[in-house]
């Protein structure tokens, strides 16, 4: 088996960068992650990359006078490590239209909510003031509208009475932790794709099935 290159681009800690850290150490799993970016250069998961072996390579937004030139930085940095897949977990920084199709169909990424609803930020916090009673993550492929793209897959958690955003928020990422390298999973063997900006299945499996209902 040939394992799918994947460049995770991250602004923090990158926790859901760990959980793929972790599904790749499995011989079995049909993707590796051979570098990690930031465009924060003391992001906490850059050490982490490090750690496991992983190249950890910074590109500072701040170095740069324009989002274009910063874009054309990482660019180049990427197409230097020639990723199958871009997973961003955490990157919080907005991808022009131009950016976004160098890679389409490429870069997928992992949002705290249940899209389509409650894009952009401080997604718990709005779900608590809207009184939903379940609340959620997805992992969708990239587009050039924000949180838009289609979706690969969702987990769902209940919203309790008396939850609160700290309450709520840890609850969504243990769901985030598994839900993201099944998806990787899933793209990484082909059997999820977009085209015309729509989802793909093809050749999904009985345990491929079953592991969706386990959010």
């Amino acid at each position: 088996m040939t394992r799918k290159r994947v460049a995770v681009l991250i602004s923090g800690r990158g926790s859901n960068m760990s959980a793929l850290i972790e599904a790749c150490k499995d011989p079995a799993y049909p993707a590796e992650i051979v570098a990690v970016l930031s465009n924060k250069p003391d992001a906490a998961g850059l050490d982490v990359a490090r750690s496991h072996g992983i190249e950890a390579i910074a590109v500072p937004q701040k170095d740069y006078a324009s989002r274009a030139a910063h874009e054309e930085a990482l660019n180049a940095e990427l197409a230097r490590i020639a990723p199958d897949v871009i997973c961003l977990a955490g990157y919080m920084r907005l991808m022009s239209a131009d950016f976004v199709a160098k890679w389409v169909g490429r870069i997928i990424n992992i949002h705290p909510s249940l899209l389509p609803l409650f894009k952009g930020l401080d997604s718990h916090a709005r779900v608590l003031e809207s009184g939903m009673r379940v609340h959620g993550c997805t992992v969708h492929f990239v587009t050039a509208e924000m949180d838009g793209g289609p979706i690969i897959a969702q987990g769902v958690v209940p919203v309790m009475p008396g939850d609160t955003e700290e309450m709520l928020t840890a609850r969504v990422l243990t769901v985030e932790h598994k839900l993201y390298p099944l998806a990787l999973k899933l793209v990484a063997e082909g059997k999820v794709h977009m085209t015309d900006g729509r989802i793909v299945y093809s050749g999904l499996t009985e345990d491929d099935r079953t592991s969706f209902g386990a959010f």
